[in-house]
């Protein structure tokens, strides 16, 4: 097998036989935009016949988890709506903990602020408990008023996740982070909580939703500041190449993986390999 390069001195195989639980990012993992990535539905197929668990993770919080498993069947790759997890569900996750059914600003879409409503919070307009910032292409000067409003009043500050940009066929567009910025220039707050990749958070949530430990997760993605930073929660990660990230820009990156791969499929062997001792 000669599809992979690990920059340790442990094997493929050996990184791969504790993993319980994969979380597979999106963008750059099983697609890119509107063209599948080839082998993306091989490996989902391989992981739903041997039993393997996994999730489909994503920072966007632009959409809900039906119109990405809905992206996904259009592709061919056919998952259950609770197999993806996005830094929505996340931040729904850490509002519960503190702020359970509490009255919510949602700087976002009709998406995110559909989940908020769907978990038993009151979304507003007016007199808020807690301000959450997401991803929204269609957001406003008015919304962005509000929100810095909101946020220098003191309230409650939640940011669905931390990237600057989005990733799209002609390039990348301004993402939460952006709007992150922004605000924090008007008010001179950052968010109390960022929820989505590489914050703990994100983890956390995970680690109670699936009943799995975060030293049997393996975060698989091509972003070394979001998929490969998660590492620092206590997870394996492995990076694919398939998408943003190159090898020259290892060198420069304090976030190393545990193991990499020309893209998902080339995976496949040595799962099958683990399969294949274990019977």
């Amino acid at each position: 097998m000669n599809n992979s390069i690990t920059p340790q001195k442990f094997l493929p195989s050996q990184i791969l036989a504790s993993v319980e639980l994969f979380l597979l990012d999106l963008d750059g993992t099983l697609y890119l935009g509107d063209r599948i990535i080839p082998g993306s539905s091989e490996f989902i197929t391989f992981l739903q016949n041997s039993g393997r668990k996994f999730l489909i993770l994503t920072n966007n919080s632009s959409k809900d988890p039906a119109a990405y498993q809905q992206k996904l069947n259009n592709l061919g790759i056919r998952v259950n709506i609770d197999q993806i997890f996005t830094s929505g569900d996340a931040t729904i996750h850490s509002l519960n903990r503190r702020y359970r059914r509490a009255r919510v600003f949602v700087a976002g879409t009709t998406h995110l602020k559909k989940m908020f409503r769907q978990a038993g919070y009151q979304v507003v307009n007016q007199k808020p408990n807690v301000v959450v910032l997401g991803f929204d292409t269609n957001i406003t000067y008015n919304t962005l008023r509000i929100t810095c409003d909101f946020v220098r009043s003191g309230l409650p500050y939640f940011a669905t996740h931390p990237d600057a940009n989005c990733p799209v066929e002609s390039g990348s567009i301004p993402d939460t982070g952006a709007f992150i910025a922004l605000v924090a220039a008007a008010t001179g707050r950052q968010p109390d909580e960022i929820c989505g990749k590489p914050f703990p958070a994100m983890v956390t949530a995970i680690s109670e939703r699936m009943d799995c430990l975060p030293k049997r997760m393996a975060m698989v993605g091509d972003r070394l500041s979001t998929d490969i930073a998660l590492g620092a929660a206590g997870i394996k990660t492995i990076l694919v190449l398939s998408g943003e990230t190159k090898m020259e820009d290892l060198q420069s990156s304090s976030n190393q993986p545990d193991l990499i791969v020309a893209n998902i499929a080339a995976l496949l062997p040595y799962l099958a390999e683990i399969k294949k001792n274990q019977i």
